[in-house]
């Protein structure tokens, strides 16, 4: 298992990986519509190479020979609503893997590997937002000292679901 930064040559993998794990995981949550809208806007390989080439974000890999198999995205600043006192916030957007390769250590090392990121960054918290019905989640996010601080939306089209925002120092 290898760790690394994302490279341009990735992006065709972390869209696909992305779009394999929401499918798996939530894909049963919205209409078609609404699927393939927030597919394109959210794990497209265009979006994918966006996001390479922002300055304020980070992303690592998980290779196993020589296939992608999980990944993180981080930002600098949250994006989330200011709902806890802490004055330099970073955010984990996302962080999926293969969803038949769950339970194999891949998201706690990618977790490390976030948390890391945000002390050198000189974050004071990390935040996320996480699926309200997500229980193997929350407690994941739980187990590094994250928690519930506030209930927040999530949008896939016009279809809304209950998020959790979690936050946690670094």
């Amino acid at each position: 298992m290898t760790l690394r930064l994302a490279k341009t040559a990735d992006a065709p993998a972390l869209a696909d990986l992305g779009r394999r794990a929401f499918i798996a995981k939530f894909g049963d949550l919205y209409s078609p519509e609404n699927l393939s809208r927030f597919l394109e806007e959210s794990h497209s390989e265009a979006t994918v190479l966006s996001q390479l080439a922002e300055l304020e974000m980070k992303i690592a890999v998980i290779e196993e020979k020589g296939v992608l198999t999980s990944f993180c995205k981080i930002v600098r600043k949250s994006s989330l609503p200011q709902k806890t006192p802490a004055s330099s916030p970073m955010e984990l957007k996302q962080l999926y893997t293969d969803p038949d390769l769950i339970g194999r250590g891949h998201g706690a090392r990618l977790m490390d590997w976030a948390l890391a990121e945000a002390r050198a960054w000189g974050a004071d918290e990390m935040q996320l937002s996480v699926y309200a019905h997500n229980p193997d989640a929350q407690r994941f996010y739980r187990r590094y000292g994250l928690d519930k601080v506030a209930d927040i939306e999530f949008w896939v089209g016009d279809h809304c679901d209950p998020e959790f925002m979690f936050a946690g120092p670094v």
